[in-house]
């Protein structure tokens, strides 16, 4: 399990500093405060002329600049740029943080008197320029000329307004011209080095510049663009035949579906199979009216689906091969075996296992497929087959699984023996679903909500929960059954599907909120034990069948392109922060030295 440990270590660090590179304030926020450092800038000048007049000119020049920045953002945005990633907002924001480092060097140069004022009005003038030809030469995907509008127009038109200015102290504004044309080229090329130092590393561990790949994170995080990411995705992946299991209960008509693909629902928001869960439930449902979950099965990202493509061709897969007949009407009551912090249930419809794996309430979090395997092995033994379920229910401090593949295995053996040992009767299935309008992706909810599959056997009554998220807060799994415990359910588990849907969406150090950590709990747990009853109230006798399906040549991202991937986001970051300094600060103490010879 060090391999998986590994690989999701790696995805948490990727998907942290993915949203934490992306959080600008709001627009309103943005206007509020470019204005504001304007107005401080112009203002900064009266220092030299503490008079009306000077005030006056202050305040005029502040508004200008202002204005300028305004009007040069919006024909940016709307004639120049119209890129998906730099809408006005986006613009605004990256004159704000260029003006955050200018207004420092006019305070600094006002502290030294009006010569040094001006000289570090340019040497602000260099800084404009080399941070918006490092924001546009990295996230622009567009031709050189609209980059090169993009970095100098706002730059020089602010320059504009200071020139103005400076005419009426006398400034020779033509002694100044070397410098204005010299400190462009610097800090163009400046930037270009820093790019391409960071691309360098794309191309050796990836094949792809990395800001290449960069540009199709931002399309995906700021505009729900997931085409130009799946493309490097499908180009780098590799074919796998995926399997799927499907556990259904019907009669004369359908009543209820329980699909485990063994695709990983990863590896972030919108990308890959990350919606597969909830994506699979809904086309299902549209297909064959019923209620649909779709719990985790035992793997890990090293089968994240590429592309909606690929989602879309499991689907079609699945709904093809669902129209066989369910012929079994006997099943066991649930039972639970609890030993050396494995907690394994199982219940057993005709010759079908149906048996899951909880931890909790230590961290219960992706298994190996090999366990798979083996349980199924200890299913056949016994002639059964074996539909087998990572619950993913609970989340601690540590991600790491605090139990070996063989004591995994043990407990599922027993708990296959204890119940093939149980008396087999009629049952009956209910379900329902719910989706909850107070939660959303942000708060660990996704789009599949909360599904119950309710089983009663002879005098048991077990209601199976199903949550589109991504894992739960240790303890919750426990509250939730203790509710539905008092509800009259006699045997319950609440699984998560693990959607990555919801990941890569908040601030956080995960990256997301596992289902309980951002949510009202009895919020909660009033709806699953609602959607659980409501499941009770439509019972009806009903046969269950269980299918297994292989979709051939998915493409899968893989393991081990995963891993480079999503290590390349943290070896970018360190390699920045490497040649930040060196870079821009030779930079800048070239263009002090130039402007001491001013």
């Amino acid at each position: 399990m060090a391999a998986e440990g590994s690989l999701n270590q790696s995805m948490n660090k990727a998907q942290r500093h993915y949203r934490s590179l992306f959080s600008l304030p709001s627009f309103n926020k943005t206007l509020v405060a470019l204005a504001a450092l304007c107005i401080i800038a112009g203002i900064s000048s009266t220092i030299f002329f503490p008079s009306a007049d000077g005030l006056s000119n202050g305040l005029l020049l502040g508004t200008a600049l202002f204005v300028v920045n305004l009007a040069v953002d919006v024909f940016l945005t709307k004639v120049v740029l119209k890129d998906p990633i730099f809408v006005l907002r986006r613009v605004f924001a990256v004159s704000l943080f260029s003006w955050g480092f200018w207004i420092v060097l006019l305070f600094v140069g006002a502290a030294f008197g009006l010569t040094w004022w001006i000289k570090l009005c340019l040497l602000g003038f260099a800084a404009l320029l080399t941070l918006r030809a490092v924001v546009f030469l990295a996230v622009l995907s567009t031709g050189w000329g609209k980059r090169l509008v993009a970095i100098l127009l706002q730059p020089f038109a602010c320059l504009v307004a200071f020139a103005v200015f400076w005419t009426k102290v006398n400034v020779d504004l033509v002694a100044l011209l070397p410098y204005v044309v010299i400190m462009p080229i610097i800090a163009c090329v400046s930037a270009y080095i820093f790019i391409h130092l960071i691309d360098q590393i794309g191309k050796k561990d990836y094949g792809e510049p990395s800001m290449s790949l960069f540009q199709a994170f931002m399309l995906n995080w700021v505009a729900s663009l997931n085409a130009p990411l799946e493309r490097y995705l499908e180009r780098t992946g590799e074919d796998a035949d995926v399997e799927v299991s499907l556990l259904k209960f019907d009669a004369s008509k359908p009543k209820a579906a329980l699909i485990v693909p063994l695709v990983h629902p990863g590896p972030f928001n919108n990308i890959g199979s990350s919606i597969l869960p909830s994506l699979l439930k809904r086309e299902y449902e549209k297909a064959i009216p019923c209620d649909v979950c779709v719990p985790l099965g035992i793997l890990g990202h090293e089968l994240d689906a590429a592309s909606q493509a690929q989602n879309h061709k499991i689907i079609r897969h699945v709904i093809q091969e669902a129209t066989y007949k369910a012929q079994s009407d006997k099943a066991t009551p649930l039972v639970t075996v609890s030993e050396n912090g494995v907690t394994t249930s199982c219940q057993v419809f005709g010759k079908t296992a149906f048996l899951n794996f909880t931890l909790a309430p230590k961290t219960t979090e992706d298994l190996p497929q090999e366990l798979d395997r083996l349980v199924r092995a200890e299913a056949t033994k016994l002639g059964l087959e074996a539909l087998v379920i990572n619950a993913h229910n609970s989340l601690t401090e540590s991600n790491e699984i605090d139990a070996s593949i063989e004591t995994l295995k043990d407990a599922a053996a027993k708990c296959l023996k204890k119940a093939v040992s149980q008396h087999i009767y009629p049952f009956e299935v209910g379900s329902a679903t719910v989706y909850p309008s107070e939660f959303t992706l942000k708060d660990g909810m996704g789009a599949g909500g909360i599904t119950a599959i309710v089983v009663k056997v002879d005098e048991q009554k077990t209601a199976y929960v199903v949550i589109d998220g991504n894992n739960m807060i240790t303890g919750l799994r426990e509250e939730i059954l203790a509710a539905l415990a008092s509800a009259g359910f006699e045997a319950s588990e609440v699984f998560t599907t693990d959607t990555h849907s919801v990941s890569a969406v908040v601030i956080g150090r995960r990256g997301y909120h596992p289902v309980g950590e951002a949510m009202d709990h009895q919020t909660l747990i009033n709806h699953i034990v609602n959607v659980a009853s409501q499941a009770a109230n439509n019972l009806e006798s009903y046969k269950a069948g269980y299918q297994r399906i292989i979709v051939p040549k998915v493409r899968v991202i893989g393991g081990g392109c995963l891993e480079i991937m999503t290590g390349l986001v943290d070896k970018a970051i360190q390699k920045a922060k490497q040649t930040t300094l060196p870079i821009f600060g030779l930079e800048g103490l070239f263009l002090l030295l130039l402007l001491f010879l001013l």
